[in-house]
């Protein structure tokens, strides 16, 4: 018969790390959510071999008390929270109190830290859950630490990561998001002696996003600025035309905090609905401030989920943050006649504030020695502070073992704004034209795509997209003012349906009352259709009817919804529309670009492409080698 026992605190030390330390990100993670907490404004993180040989946090932050450093790793200790009451309004990112005891369960772990009223600052060294040393030691304010060889004493759990250079992308992803959810914070982020990420600390969210997702991302940005209902949205959306293949670049912090949550992910995307063509997802980069006790963190154990006391609310808020910033934009689609490689930050380097140069000692600290000579082999030191690591060795720790000698609690020089500052020309609007005499039409190209030159851009109008988005901007305010017309159908149509077809149909009468048919029975499965909207001129009314009932899900399609109807709108619109190759006189292009302009969204046509593409006067003269 089983034997009840309790387990000893190295295995449950163990199995807390199993939840809490899955990946060399998660440590990552925990320890700059600590730096963070800690009011840290420059944070250095430096891995080695995708984390599992090294990972070194450095932050400028308050430190911790020499008493307290001990207590620190152990389980459930945490400064963050006092008891349960706490639990209902958490502002710190840490707070569970089993990070760094599960990280010393499965690492050999370094900490140096001194609090700013401490003389001198102290050394803990735990070797897989075990204290091996506590010193005083010499050190600037601040805190760091150093984990090394993760997962050694669990071999088992260590064959479940990926490659180095797939964990290191994991912590470099982590990096980004944690550089966008704090643009008020320097971040360093160091792989293998290679500097990846830099960002200044000033604050200016649009710099940290150029730096991480480059020039054409960066230049294509709508800010958002919402405060309702005590909920408060900052940061910037993507144009549609730096959409992507997937939600990765969904980016949305809670109080500091990346979550993933599929309220706000609907929101997000039900607002880039008109925008966008299905399968594609917008970039985002959106900082919420909302009362902690109208969210639920303790959700998850590595803090990724979140729920809302009112997740209506919420959706409401990021639905409209979101297509209020939309509506109205610029949003041609600019295309570079001339292809090039694209700019990206590591590409577009920001000058360091100094210059670096590579050293390393294999001696060990006792040797360290004023106006020593140390030999060169691996590690970086600023030239200027050079002479301080002759002159003051107790600041710098040497690792025998690995040939290094490390700067404890250096710090990063917070770069100047204007080094960071990024600014982009606005382009040339072709509905800001008022009226023909600013525009000119050169003609039609393939009997599809107009011309039109205004400014110094070139611009081409697709006319079907043209003619769709016009017919559905038409119908859709006709629907909303409860004034769309019908025509008469002199005989009536007989429409004969299979038994799926009926119940859909039978579900959707009001539907389709609104939208403009009147439907009635004629016997067995057959209805005759008497009207149909008075925008279809020229369309098989029958194949339209049998696509709408087709295309409507029985599971989900028995109620009448917003997006059911635009859905109808948009398909009505595309059938009506004059179609690519279709002749159209130049008067009659002019007609349809002037009912475009009048549009409050003439860029996209109802299914998310892009109805006008431009390029520059600029780019032709680069093609052409007129300029370089």
């Amino acid at each position: 018969m089983p034997v009840i026992h309790v387990l000893d605190e190295n295995t449950i030390n163990q199995i807390a790390a199993g939840e809490v330390v899955e990946r060399p990100s998660a440590v990552v993670k925990e320890l700059v959510e600590n730096a963070i907490d800690a009011m840290a404004t420059v944070i250095t993180v430096e891995i080695k071999d995708g984390g599992t040989s090294l990972i070194r946090v450095t932050d400028n932050g308050c430190g911790i008390p020499a008493d307290q450093v001990e207590e620190a790793f152990v389980r459930h200790a945490t400064s963050k929270i006092l008891d349960v009451s706490d639990l209902d309004h958490i502002i710190s990112l840490g707070f569970r109190g089993e990070a760094l005891s599960s990280i010393t369960a499965v690492a050999m772990v370094e900490i140096v830290t001194k609090t700013r009223e401490a003389l001198t600052g102290t050394r803990l060294v735990i070797d897989g859950g075990v204290k091996k040393s506590l010193d005083e030691i010499g050190s600037p304010e601040g805190t760091t630490i150093l984990v090394r060889n993760l997962f050694y004493n669990t071999p088992a759990r260590k064959k479940f990561l990926k490659s180095n250079v797939t964990e290191g992308n994991y912590i470099a992803e982590l990096m980004e998001r944690l550089a966008q959810a704090h643009p008020e914070i320097s971040f360093k982020f160091v792989t293998n002696n290679q500097v990846k990420l830099h960002t200044g600390g000033n604050g200016d969210l649009q710099s940290v996003i150029y730096h991480i997702y480059g020039r054409e991302t960066a230049k294509n940005l709508v800010p958002i600025h919402y405060d309702v209902d005590g909920i408060r949205i900052e940061g910037f959306v993507g144009k549609p035309v730096v959409s992507r293949g997937n939600r990765a670049a969904e980016n949305y912090f809670i109080n500091g905090r990346y979550v993933k949550n599929a309220v706000i992910f609907k929101a997000i995307e039900e607002a880039y609905h008109p925008y966008l063509m299905s399968h594609r997802y917008p970039f985002t980069s959106l900082a919420v401030t909302i009362d902690a006790s109208r969210v639920d963190v303790n959700v998850h154990p590595t803090k990724m989920e979140v729920r809302f006391r009112d997740s209506e609310l919420i959706f409401q808020a990021f639905y409209h943050a979101i297509s209020d910033a939309l509506a109205g934009k610029n949003m041609t689609v600019e295309v570079t006649a001339v292809e090039k490689k694209p700019e990206t930050a590591k590409e577009e380097k920001i000058p360091e504030p100094f210059e670096t140069k590579r050293m390393a000692t294999e001696t060990s600290l006792k040797q360290v020695k004023p106006n020593a000579t140390l030999p060169k082999k691996n590690l970086e030191f600023d030239i200027d502070q050079l002479p301080n690591v002759l002159k003051e060795p107790p600041l710098y720790h040497v690792n025998e073992a690995a040939g290094e000698v490390q700067k404890i609690g250096e710090k990063i020089p917070v770069m100047k704004p204007e080094q960071l500052t990024i600014t982009f020309e606005e382009p040339v609007n072709l509905m800001e034209a008022k009226g023909q005499e600013d525009y000119r039409i050169i003609g039609q190209v393939f009997e599809t795509y107009w011309l039109v030159e205004y400014g110094k851009e070139l611009f081409y109008i697709d006319q079907h997209a043209a003619h769709e988005k016009v017919l559905y901007e038409k119908a859709y305010a006709h629907y909303k003012e409860k004034q769309l017309t019908s025509q008469m159908l002199l005989p009536p149509l007989i429409l004969s349906v299979t038994a799926r077809q009926e119940e859909v149909l039978l579900a959707n009468l009001n539907l389709l009352a609104e939208l403009g048919f009147e439907i009635e029975p004629f016997g067995g499965r057959e209805y005759q259709v008497r009207s149909i909207p008075a925008d279809l001129y020229n369309l098989n009314e029958v194949d339209l009817l049998i696509e709408f009932l087709d295309g409507i899900d029985l599971e989900t399609g028995q109620k009448q919804t917003p997006e059911l109807i635009l859905s109808r709108l948009a398909t009505m619109s595309c059938k009506a529309a004059v179609k690519g190759g279709d002749h159209l006189s130049k008067e009659e292009a002019q007609a349809l670009i002037d009912a475009l302009m009048k549009l409050e969204d003439p860029y996209h046509c109802p299914h998310g492409r892009p109805v006008i593409v431009s390029v520059s006067k600029k780019e032709l003269e680069k093609r052409f080698k007129r300029i370089v």
